[in-house]
């Protein structure tokens, strides 16, 4: 499994075990407190390891937690071909695409993790509380400006008109939806499952005096009967589950205007259809899946819709996840003090392991424009780049049409 760089494991008797090889990466050393940390590790080692590390039966003696879960992630291939793993993960598909999120579970899921403390994510995310992947043009952007350059892509892609009448579906705390109705002139409803993401969404609405163009609404996405001129969703189609796609795309093409654009923006993986991480199931996201592009495509393939253009995000949640990371870490005494020590553990393993997901495993973000017509969005891409030209500056360049 250890294919570049060195791991030395102290057992709970003390013995030393060496794997990989020093030369070729990061030397890391880490001590297991508990008789029965090895064998829990070899049948479930993802499970193992987040307990492990947050329980403090498992300690770093040499280097950091970023750099043993990159010895491990990218040596995942070696262990999945393990014949305990091999099985271990066909149980896990049929499980995670057996679950249905109906409408009680999928509001539970999103307040295990949504509803926490608010003062939590203001110690990590940027002052928009954009709680999804930036985008970075150049590479080196502050957090901040990452996550304005991220809705200036995602206005982009669908092609405001001032008066559009937008869904925003799992609007979180609002953000988006006040850009949209701020900079593009536009009507934005947002739903959510969290009690204290609408509450906080509502408030920043009547601050920002667009408490008559902005409402938000505690709704799932199947109860929506409206119709809008555009639909958009980011960072919640993860929550969705498998058996669910075809009610999601269902209500996506039910409440889509004729000429109207969606856009739909979730984590993926760059492989076949698998199970869901044990780990952040039971302790960050319960009931969510991260989707092959696969198995989405095929769920709106029976909707009629055409898909008008995909994009592939790479390592920008890496990066995002890193500035998370960073800023949680400066200010995590203040987080022990609304939780404790073993959440710190768990948050920052969240956090690590999430990068190295995306850094070096085989997550990703795509983006997935959606619509009835074929011709309802220009031929070419050169519209996302004259939009953004503009950064909201005044209003939004006129749409070149196609020809």
């Amino acid at each position: 499994m250890i294919r570049a760089g060195q791991l030395t494991v102290v057992d709970p008797h003390g013995r030393l075990h060496q794997f990989g090889d020093r030369a070729t990466g990061a030397s890391v050393t880490v001590r297991l407190h508990d008789p029965k940390l090895p064998l829990r590790l070899v049948v479930n080692p993802s499970l193992a390891l987040g307990e492990a590390y947050m329980d403090g039966t498992l300690t770093l003696e040499q280097g950091s937690l970023r750099d043993l879960l990159h010895l491990g992630v990218r040596g995942l291939e070696g262990l999945d071909s393990h014949p305990i793993q091999r099985l271990r993960a066909k149980l896990g598909r049929s499980r995670s695409h057996s679950r249905r999120n109906h409408r009680h579970r999928a509001r539970a899921n999103v307040a295990h993790h949504y509803d926490l403390s608010g003062a939590l994510y203001e110690l990590f995310l940027d002052a928009d509380r954009q709680y999804s992947c930036a985008y970075f043009p150049d590479g080196d952007e502050s957090l901040e400006a990452a996550q304005a350059a991220k809705k200036r892509h995602l206005a982009a892609k669908l092609l405001l008109e001032p008066g559009c009448e937008v869904l925003d579906i799992g609007s979180g705390w609002g953000g988006l939806a006040l850009e949209l109705a701020q900079t593009a002139g536009a009507n934005v409803t947002g739903i959510t499952l969290s009690t204290q993401q609408l509450e906080a969404s509502r408030a920043r609405a009547t601050a920002a005096g667009l408490g008559s163009r902005v409402r938000f609404e505690l709704r799932d996405f199947r109860e929506v009967n409206e119709h809008y001129d555009r639909i958009v969703s980011v960072g919640m189609f993860e929550h969705v589950g498998p058996p669910d796609y075809p009610a999601f795309f269902k209500t996506v093409a039910r409440t889509l205007k004729p000429d109207g654009v969606a856009l739909i923006h979730s984590i993926g993986r760059m492989e076949p259809p698998g199970d869901a991480d044990p780990w952040i199931s039971k302790y960050i996201f319960p009931g969510a899946y991260v989707p092959a592009l696969s198995e989405v495509v095929a769920a709106v393939e029976k909707t009629g819709l055409w898909i008008t253009d995909i994009e592939i995000l790479r390592v920008h949640y890496a990066d995002t996840l890193r500035h998370w990371h960073d800023r949680f870490q400066a200010r995590r005494a203040e987080a022990a003090q609304l939780y404790d020590e073993r959440f710190c553990r768990m948050w920052e393993y969240y956090l690590t392991a999430c990068e190295m997901g995306f850094r070096d495993g085989s997550l990703m973000v795509f983006q997935l424009q959606l619509a009835h017509r074929r011709d309802a969005v220009p031929l070419t891409r050169d519209y996302i780049i004259d939009y953004e030209r503009q950064a909201f500056v005044g209003a939004p360049p006129a749409i070149r049409q196609h020809a």
